[in-house]
């Protein structure tokens, strides 16, 4: 498996990826809730835009030539925090170790740029995605809510404290 900045080729396995893993993680969602999602926060616009941002990481797992996960992220200097917005494995490919050194790279990326926090995101009914950030040491801080839709939905904030890395 390789790791690597992800590129304006991988557009369209970024959105395969996601739609895959919404339709895995969130059963409660409507169809058309994920298409609404994903069409929102995985567009090729959208993806095409996040890869120019000083400020994003965007990576991609590949497994023989083929994308089979990713990582977004993103950090703020000012106060020295970095979050990651959407970590994501198609469910064909779970269980591999790639959600996890998607993770190692991205958070290593971050503490590179002197952060002393970093906040994960995951829905609230995403059981699989809580388990993964508190098996990686992030522990709960609180929930708010994301707009999906246009319906609101419980999002859950993990932490990651620079020196409880793992």
């Amino acid at each position: 498996m390789t790791v690597r900045p992800a590129t304006p080729d991988d557009v369209t396995a970024i959105n395969q990826v996601a739609t895959a893993a919404w339709e895995t993680d969130y059963p409660l969602l409507t169809q058309e809730t994920v298409e609404d999602g994903v069409g929102d926060w995985y567009s090729p616009e959208q993806i095409e835009s996040e890869l120019v941002e000083s400020q994003t990481l965007l990576f991609v797992a590949e497994r023989e030539g083929r994308v089979v996960g990713f990582a977004h992220a993103t950090w703020h200097e000012t106060d020295r925090v970095g979050y990651i917005l959407r970590l994501y494995v198609h469910p064909d490919y779970r269980r591999e170790g790639i959600g996890r050194t998607l993770l190692e790279r991205t958070c290593e990326e971050l503490f590179e740029h002197d952060i002393d926090r970093i906040n994960a995101m995951v829905l609230s009914a995403n059981e699989p995605g809580a388990e993964f950030y508190n098996g990686f040491g992030f522990e709960f801080a609180d929930e708010s809510e994301t707009e999906i839709g246009g319906e609101r939905y419980p999002e859950s904030r993990y932490v990651l404290a620079d020196e409880s890395r793992v």
